[in-house]
């Protein structure tokens, strides 16, 4: 499928997307599967072989930012890219339909032996795990032993993975597993830019409407002042994001980790932001923004904890 034959556009398809993972929400882990599936959101990238659009990453970014800024919880990127991956195979037919649904261990390899940092992977059946030689392997869940880590996140911990009798059911090599990672920092850049929109436009809205001494407190400077901050952190990553789509005016693929690593900094500190502004409210469970700053928290442990700004920097020292 094309775009110029269909003249179809990436903002469309957030747009399309809100109704479907919003009732996604309202259903267990495997039925808000089959909900996402149905709405063709697990396919967008797979091949028509295997159901999907197969169309490019470009369209699966706004449904992913959409996701962050609806906060769902359920491992719909993963799902995406793995489902791209696999090509026309029967296995990606299966992630395309919702009755499978994949994750991925951005830590560790079959080699070393375990795998971290797999979201949602007690509810998953399949995860991608690195080999350890460049490609990686997609793993049967029912053959690892799942250790789950509460620490950032009790609710919906991260995992890690005993890989000592894993089942491979698929292998992707150094090529497709490059592209794959590069497409996944694009991706996760886009969850967690959508995530830090939702918190921003819920924090706008509430100091609209939120009066002390007779004036909304969007009135005071202090608060305008640290609104327009967070503005601007939210259309630099976005601009970001936007353009590491694009070659460069040499014709070349532009560098992912850079966007990444910026894209999860402005989001936490938006959504910690987001959450100060609230007050009170911001300690509670009933206001939901503290869900997307765990998963940011997740993303940025999984890449290191800052250890992508500083490969950043010290790539750029060494390119000089």
């Amino acid at each position: 499928m094309s775009t110029s034959d269909n003249d179809l556009k990436p903002e469309e398809f957030g747009q399309a997307a809100a109704a479907a993972i919003a009732d996604a929400q309202t259903h267990s882990l495997r039925e808000a599967g089959q909900v996402l599936a149905n709405a063709g959101l697990c396919g967008v990238c797979a091949a028509e072989d295997a159901g999907g659009l197969a169309l490019g990453i470009e369209f699966a970014l706004p449904i992913v930012a959409e996701a962050g800024k609806l906060r769902l919880q359920w491992p719909l990127l993963e799902t995406i890219l793995v489902a791209q991956a696999l090509g026309g195979s029967p296995l990606a037919a299966e992630l395309v339909s919702g009755a499978r649904v994949a994750t991925w261990a951005l830590q560790g390899s079959l080699k070393d032996g375990f795998a971290g940092h797999a979201r949602h992977a007690s509810h998953c059946d399949w995860v991608l795990v690195a080999d350890g030689e460049g490609g990686a392997a997609l793993v049967d869940l029912a053959s690892v032993e799942i250790q789950n880590d509460l620490a950032l996140d009790p609710e919906h911990p991260q995992s890690w993975l005993v890989l000592d009798n894993a089942k491979v059911r698929a292998t992707l090599d150094a090529d497709a597993f490059a592209t794959l990672q590069r497409d996944s920092h694009i991706l996760i850049a886009g969850w967690a830019n959508g995530a830090a929109e939702g918190a921003l436009t819920t924090t706008a809205d509430y100091m609209a409407t939120r009066v002390q001494f007779g004036r909304p407190l969007s009135a005071k400077q202090a608060v305008r002042h640290l609104l327009a901050r967070m503005r601007l952190l939210q259309e630099a990553s976005n601009a970001g994001i936007e353009r590491v789509l694009s070659t460069d005016e040499y014709g070349s693929v532009r560098r992912t980790r850079p966007v990444l690593a910026n894209t999860l900094a402005n989001a936490a500190f938006v959504l910690e932001k987001a959450i100060h502004l609230h007050g009170g409210m911001g300690f509670t469970w009933e206001l939901p923004l503290h869900y997307a700053l765990r998963e940011v928290r997740k993303f940025d442990a999984a890449f290191g904890s800052g250890a992508l700004a500083q490969q950043n920097g010290l790539d750029f020292i060494q390119s000089v």
